[in-house]
């Protein structure tokens, strides 16, 4: 972890990469797309809950719901460890500590299975097709590979910019919670259009912030997508994991 302001990163658009602007940006699209093999489809991330209570009814409430996630809440969190395993990925340092604390800051047992399972499938699943050598990075304690550290350092050994791989990422967190938003609540497909289009300024804003955030920087106030992540595990009829 960086000590001070003076050793963060360089500029998202000065940060070097070995890979070409547009092999990268077809990698980051393929890793962070709905269809790549994470099972992301299967996770709700406690929005079930927050639908089934009344907290999230039309497209409104679903994009302030998604908003505060990213601004106060887990869509943070997951944004600045993922910035942080990209730079110790992009200097070959561990990510043993950040795994650990990436799993400690979990609020619930379903937010514990989904980061975590949802990390073991990427890095399985890039192993397989993208960087053979890339399991040799992590440890092999399958409980305790986080989603966004195992996809941040991989973006890094891939030679992925920064701003390319932050963007994706981030992207593919709002992306998953439209569309289990507009199964549950549920929502038509240009409901969920105008949420995306809501969401576009935000991710931007919040990837820039995260890019020069450090761990110092982790925390946050979402405390009704904690309560709801904890609900759900008792929830009577569900259609996802979380």
């Amino acid at each position: 972890m960086a000590a001070n302001a003076e050793e963060a990163s360089e500029p998202l658009e000065n940060v070097p990469a070995s890979a070409s602007e547009t092999t990268a940006l077809l990698t980051a699209l393929s890793w962070f797309s709905p269809s790549f093999p994470i099972g992301a489809f299967s996770y709700s991330h406690g929005l079930e809950w927050a639908v089934e209570t009344g907290w999230v009814t039309d497209e409104t409430s679903l994009s302030k719901w998604i908003e505060g996630l990213l601004t106060n809440g887990s869509g943070w969190t997951d944004a600045v460890l993922f910035c942080e395993a990209w730079r110790r990925g992009a200097s070959g340092q561990t990510t043993d500590d950040l795994c650990e604390l990436a799993v400690a800051l979990q609020p619930s047992a379903e937010r514990l299975l989904e980061t975590t399972a949802q990390g073991r499938a990427f890095l399985e699943t890039v192993s397989a097709a993208w960087l053979p050598d890339a399991s040799a990075m992590f440890n092999d304690d399958r409980s305790s590979h986080p989603y966004p550290v195992i996809a941040g350092a991989l973006c890094a050994t891939a030679g992925l910019p920064l701003k390319t791989a932050l963007l994706a990422f981030v992207h593919g967190f709002v992306a998953n919670l439209i569309s289990a938003g507009q199964r549950i609540i549920p929502l038509g497909q240009k409901s969920g259009q105008i949420v995306t289009v809501q969401m576009n300024p935000v991710i931007e804003d919040v990837a820039a912030r995260a890019s020069t955030a450090f761990l110092d920087d982790l925390g946050g106030a979402a405390f009704r997508s904690d309560i709801a992540s904890m609900q759900h595990e008792t929830q009577y009829t569900r259609l996802f994991r979380s």
